[in-house]
């Protein structure tokens, strides 16, 4: 880790490489990922562009540190200071998950028998915040994201898709992360839903969160977007 040199920064990626190789194709490697670039400051929302199979939910999963880079660095400002994901030790990884930076993705993993209530104050009660303000904070973004309050007591695993799509908007945006990364989070979302969305992921630009997020749906790229990065420049560098 390294102190903060410029505040404004969160994400710094330098000369990423990334490739998958097929062992049961007789170990064919397939380079995804060369040389990307990318940074992304406090306020900020960078829309991930480029045709499918470019590299988009690749280069995110990496950040996430899901996937593991080949080479180059992804520094995150962590608590003031920097981390670099690609070199950094698993625990290190999980308490940067759990205080800087929230992934939004288009599945939701649920435990059976939680309760959405459960699922979407627990992350807070973590943190130390009091049971009653975090039931309160998870019931105010649930009615923001029209789940009915008759479902709040019930699993989420029973939900319809979008349905459950928006409690998973609602566990990562009630946590208020520094650092969000979002891969199609309207994506089974209605015309009305899909606006709620746009509306949390402005508030969250706006105060200053830096997001990184794939939005396949022109009208969210535009409303939520303050730059681009078209990650078929690294592929084809591959």
């Amino acid at each position: 880790m390294s102190e903060m040199t410029d505040t404004q920064e969160m994400i710094k990626i330098q000369n990423l490489a990334k490739s998958f190789v097929l062992h049961n194709q007789g170990g064919v490697r397939i380079p995804v990922l060369a040389n990307a670039n990318l940074s992304v400051a406090k306020g900020e929302c960078v829309v991930l562009s480029g045709p499918s199979g470019a590299g988009k939910s690749t280069l995110l999963r990496s950040v996430y540190a899901n996937y593991l880079a080949e080479s180059g660095s992804i520094m995150i400002c962590h608590r003031g200071e920097w981390v670099d994901l690609v070199a950094a030790p698993p625990h290190k990884i999980m308490e940067i998950r759990e205080h800087t930076l929230g992934y939004v993705s288009q599945f939701l993993r649920v435990i059976p028998r939680i309760s959405t209530t459960d699922l979407v104050s627990e992350p807070l009660l973590i943190r130390g915040i009091e049971q009653s303000e975090a039931r309160l904070r998870a019931a105010e973004i649930l009615t923001r994201l029209a789940i009915p309050e008759t479902l709040w007591g019930l699993p989420p695993a029973t939900f319809s898709g979008g349905e459950r799509q928006r409690v998973n908007i609602a566990m990562n945006f009630v946590r208020e992360f520094p650092i969000l990364l979002l891969d199609e989070p309207t994506a089974s979302l209605d015309a009305a839903n899909r606006d709620a969305v746009i509306d949390l992921i402005r508030e969250a630009r706006d105060n200053g969160v830096a997001i990184v997020g794939i939005f396949h749906d022109a009208y969210v790229r535009e409303a939520v977007g303050t730059a681009t990065y078209d990650v078929s420049e690294a592929r084809e560098a591959a």
